[in-house]
């Protein structure tokens, strides 16, 4: 298999940027740098070189060495298994945790990047063949940038309206508008959230939207991503600083009360908008007949 050296080389070459492309560190910060990095970035290459040899094994009939895809599958199955374990491991650590439902999204989202490396070296490697080098190598950094554009989920402001309200207060109790959140037995943290609470609607757009939002999975994810850009006046022990995300039972709505360390009603808007809307929380009752029939 000397005379695929350079096919497989520039193949497996795509494929591992194919995985640093999608390999970045955001506000989440995981995986953490450098050592996540490492990890991921040598199963991407693990992947790159099984979808690189992929071709040229079956070009010289050596059918077993195609089997070993099969075994990569499954690695990369324990790689998901892996993710969901560290984060759930780590959940006990966050002031507000992300949830069950997001960090299975986290780690199907890493699975299926591995899988992005080695499409992206098998098409490389296709095309360089029945091609020439450079189309191959074009082909291989446009599928990069389709896939990784494919790959990129809704945000809640594509299902969803969210607006800045305020707080109502009546007695002990803590509120928007006629949805009461919580019982604050304080005066010390009544005074609190007069002064640093902030309150939001999050309106569904339609009856999917409405279903989504409901999720409690997905409500977790907005409180979690909403305390960890903006930061969040909470500490072990008390309770009543805690973020809320309730359902208005009327209207669908999500109503949301957090304590913000710096209470900047424009900044936890934009930062609730660009949540992802979480894959095991997706809902469409719209594209049923009942749920058609119940919407009109």
């Amino acid at each position: 298999m000397d005379k695929y050296g350079v096919l497989i080389s520039i193949s497996v070459l795509l494929g591992t940027l194919a995985r640093f492309y999608t390999l970045r560190v955001d506000y989440r910060q995981y995986p953490s740098y450098p050592h996540a990095y490492v990890t991921h970035l040598t199963l991407g290459f693990i992947a790159a070189a099984l979808g690189g040899l992929a071709l040229p094994a079956l070009l010289e009939e050596n059918y077993v060495a195609v089997t070993f895809l099969a075994l990569a599958a499954q690695q990369f199955r324990d790689i998901r298994n892996i993710e969901r374990q560290t984060l759930g491991e780590i959940e006990e650590t966050e002031l507000v945790p992300r949830g069950k439902a997001y960090i299975e999204g986290i780690a199907k989202l890493f699975e299926a990047r591995n899988y992005l490396a080695m499409l992206t070296a098998f098409i490389a490697s296709l095309t360089i063949h029945f091609l020439e080098l450079i189309p191959g190598v074009l082909t291989g950094v446009v599928f990069i940038l389709l896939m990784s554009l494919a790959m990129v989920g809704k945000r809640v402001r594509d299902i969803a309206v969210v607006e800045q309200v305020p707080i109502t207060f009546n007695g002990k109790n803590i509120g928007i508008e006629d949805v009461i959140m919580m019982n604050v037995g304080e005066d010390e943290g009544l005074k609190n959230w007069k002064k640093h609470g902030l309150g939001l609607v999050i309106k569904p757009k339609d009856d999917d939207a409405r279903a989504t939002l409901a999720n409690i999975g997905q409500r977790q994810a907005i409180l979690h991503d909403a305390a960890t850009q903006l930061g969040i006046e909470l500490d072990v022990g008390i309770q009543q600083y805690s973020p809320l995300a309730r359902l208005d039972l009327e209207t669908g709505r999500v109503c949301m009360i957090i304590m913000t360390i710096e209470p900047d009603g424009e900044a936890l808007i934009k930062a609730v908008n660009r949540v992802p809307v979480l894959e095991s929380a997706k809902r469409k009752p719209l594209q049923s007949k009942a749920g058609k029939m119940a919407s009109d």
